[in-house]
């Protein structure tokens, strides 16, 4: 799909690529049963694209959202993430790209003891930035604002909806600028008006910072605000 003209133009295009997947293979194994999810899949994006990769379930798209983010090991093929091949990380160089990447999960993954701004503050730590007390609190407020969760910045989980912890898992994914996001169906929980606000400030990221954003999900809601939309069928990347 083209560009959404209210958002922007990608300016990156010419850049080195965000993301290089090249003939990835995975197979699960267990209890001596053995099934291939992944079949020689093959796809580049580029800094500043926003990418919408979606499918039947089952199809591997999570399989191999998860082996871009480094959470699981390369079997097949080659992945190369923001210049780094990921097969020639050691447990250090997985953490260090990982922390360049924001992902949202479909599970929140919240800590239940953590405030919405303890949650967000523990996360800037991890992140390239070194913010005081202050600093920290005047991002979380400001990205909440920005997700129409202004007023839950010290509100514990068990206080959310649903579709504000989801809302949180974004800012959290957000907060420290990643220059790769990884999404699995992150507007799953929340109505078309949330759904197309927390899409629009993904895309603004995506297009003023020359953030990458792959984006799982089956919310045909928002695909007319990716730069592209891959099909996955039976673990293959269809024309």
């Amino acid at each position: 799909m083209g560009d959404n003209p209210r958002m922007g133009t990608p300016t990156f295009a010419d850049a080195t690529p965000a993301v290089a997947i090249r003939h990835v293979n995975y197979t699960y194994s267990a209890d001596r049963e053995h099934k291939q999810v992944l079949h020689d899949v093959s796809l580049t994006l580029k800094p500043g694209e926003f990418v919408i990769l979606t499918g039947p379930s089952g199809a591997g798209k999570t399989t191999l959202l998860t082996l871009i983010g480094a959470l699981r090991a390369l079997q097949d093929g080659s992945i190369s993430v923001l210049g780094t091949e990921l097969a020639r990380l050691n447990d250090s160089g997985q953490r260090n790209i990982r922390r360049k990447i924001g992902f949202i999960f479909q599970e929140h993954n919240l800590f239940a003891a953590l405030t919405a701004f303890q949650t967000l503050w523990l996360t800037t730590e991890l992140g390239p930035d070194m913010l005081s007390r202050a600093d920290a609190l005047e991002r979380a407020g400001t990205l909440l604002s920005s997700l129409g969760m202004g007023e839950y910045l010290h509100a514990l989980p068990q206080a959310l909806s649903t579709g504000q912890k989801q809302r949180l898992a974004i800012a959290r994914a957000l907060i420290n600028s990643p220059a790769l996001i990884l999404a699995d169906e992150p507007t799953a929980s929340l109505d078309h008006a949330l759904s197309q606000l927390v899409i629009e400030l993904i895309r603004r990221r995506v297009k003023s910072e020359g953030t990458t954003a792959l984006m799982v999900t089956h919310d045909t809601r928002i695909f007319g605000f990716a730069d592209r939309v891959v099909q996955m069928v039976d673990g293959q990347i269809t024309p």
